[in-house]
């Protein structure tokens, strides 16, 4: 007799080493996924960021014989938040808050708020054996265009002469009783109006250093308490040796 096959499905074995293959293509793409979230978030929160930072860590930094003791969310630029000697310190800062960057000033530091806040301050080893309040009558007054005209907060703006090679700029002048006069450089026209901080000064600090700030042309009304206010920020953080 003939035998007659029995019918039913037929199986089919599967290689071991190809399902192996499989699992691992698989880990590998949720290692992928895991791995593109979690950077995007990362990345997310840099682009956020833009180069700020609300680490309030404190930052000693050697200029000189002077230690600037600062936190990192006042320090302007990311390659400079650290301990060490250098040559020049950027800093960034909200007025009148006098404070850093943080989630709650993002729109003021962004320039988005209904006006400018922020100022910026520079400090470096002192190149003039003068400020700009002592270089007022033995260079600026040779450079300006007389008479002025009344400025904010009680100061006088004066042109500058076509030769003095400051152009586009004018001199904001105050007088202060038994002191050298206020004095601060400010751009015009155009260029003023495209400016975060069109107006500067600088002063004399610690040992032989020099700190200059840049600050919107609007504080010049209240240059009195924003000088004073810098001259305090910077005797807060700033240790000399002897």
């Amino acid at each position: 007799m003939k035998q007659v096959a029995a019918e039913g499905p037929q199986l089919t074995v599967v290689d071991s080493t190809l399902m192996k293959r499989v699992l691992y293509a698989f880990a590998t793409l949720a290692l992928i996924s895991v791995a593109i979230s979690l950077g995007g978030k990362w990345f997310g929160r840099l682009i956020a960021m833009a180069g700020y930072t609300d680490d309030t860590t404190i930052h000693e930094v050697v200029i000189g014989n002077n230690v600037i003791a600062v936190p990192a969310n006042f320090i302007r630029f990311d390659q400079a938040r650290r301990d060490g000697i250098a040559s020049r310190l950027d800093l960034y800062l909200r007025y009148p808050e006098m404070d850093g960057y943080s989630t709650a000033a993002r729109d003021d530091f962004n320039h988005t708020g209904a006006r400018r806040k922020i100022i910026f301050l520079s400090f470096e080893q002192q190149m003039m054996s003068r400020d700009m309040s002592g270089r007022f009558a033995p260079i600026y007054s040779g450079l300006i265009a007389q008479p002025g005209t009344p400025g904010p907060g009680g100061t006088t703006l004066y042109g500058f002469t076509e030769k003095s090679g400051y152009l586009n700029e004018v001199l904001a002048v105050a007088n202060r009783p038994g002191k050298d006069p206020f004095v601060a450089r400010c751009l015009s026209g155009p260029s003023a109006a495209e400016s975060l901080a069109p107006c500067q000064r600088d002063i004399q600090v610690g040992d032989s250093l020099s700190l200059s700030y840049r600050f919107p042309r609007e504080f010049l009304g209240d240059w009195q308490a924003l000088d004073t206010a810098i001259a305090a920020e910077a005797a807060r953080i700033l240790k000399t040796g002897h």
